[in-house]
This record gives structure tokens, sequence and C-alpha cells, in this order.
């Protein structure tokens, strides 16, 4: 009975962090990437079917898979992350936020983001490697 109850949270947990994920695709100052791994770690401990769609996920599964093996990002991907990071948080300061002080909140948050995101190893693209493997 305890396993099951513990599979079943795990199961729960995990479900809960990828909807956050996605909500933070959409949502810059919610991290996306910290929440799939929380829920891929959920996944593999409760559920092999729930893991491969996380990791197998047109969308996003290639992302995980690339963090969890240590693969890093995209190039192109970065430069959009934090492209769309600036804007949203600039359009959030100059329309939405009237504090001084969130204001500076969310320009640090917007720097240890792009930060990160800048430190991430850079995945090689197709092109590199095929250019490689020649």
């Amino acid at each position: 009975m305890q396993a099951k109850l513990k599979r079943i949270l795990l199961i729960a947990a995990g479900t809960i962090c990828t909807a956050i994920g996605i909500v933070g695709i959409f949502v810059p100052i919610l991290p996306t990437t910290p929440f799939l791994l929380l829920a891929a770690a959920c996944y593999i401990r409760s559920s092999p079917k729930l893991y491969n769609w996380l990791t197998n996920n047109k969308c996003f599964g290639i992302y995980v898979k690339n963090y969890l093996e240590g693969k890093g990002m995209p190039l192109k991907i970065k430069v959009f992350t934090i492209v769309l990071l600036w804007i949203t948080i600039g359009c959030s300061i100059i329309f939405a936020v009237d504090n001084i002080v969130v204001r500076i909140i969310l320009v640090i948050i917007a720097a240890g983001v792009t930060t990160h995101i800048a430190l991430t190893k850079t995945a090689k693209g197709n092109r590199e490697a095929r250019n490689e493997k020649s």
C-alpha cells in the first residue's frame, strides 16, 4: 500500500511540475527547465511511460533530454529565450509595474536567468555535428 501511495504522489507531483513548466514557457519569470527536470525525476521513479512521454515529447522533450545528458541548449534556442525574456520583462517594467523596487527585482531576475542561460553549455547543431563526422 505504501509503495502504491508513493507512486501516486510522485505521478501527481510530476504532473503538477510538468504543468508549471509548460506555463513557464509563456511566462518568462517562471522557469521552465527546473520544473520539467523535477517532473522527469518524479516520473522516472514512478512511471516509465510518463518519463518516456516527457523526454520524447515533440515540443520540449529534446530540451529535457539534452539537459539531462549534459549536451546543453542549441544556440538558436538560447538567443530566442534571452530575447523573449528581455522583451517580456521590459514590457512588464514599462507597462505593468509602477514600483521601482519591483522593477529592480525584475531586472535582477532577468540578469540572473540570462547569465544561467549564457553559461549553459551550447549544444552542437546538426550542421556542426555533420561537419565533425566528415
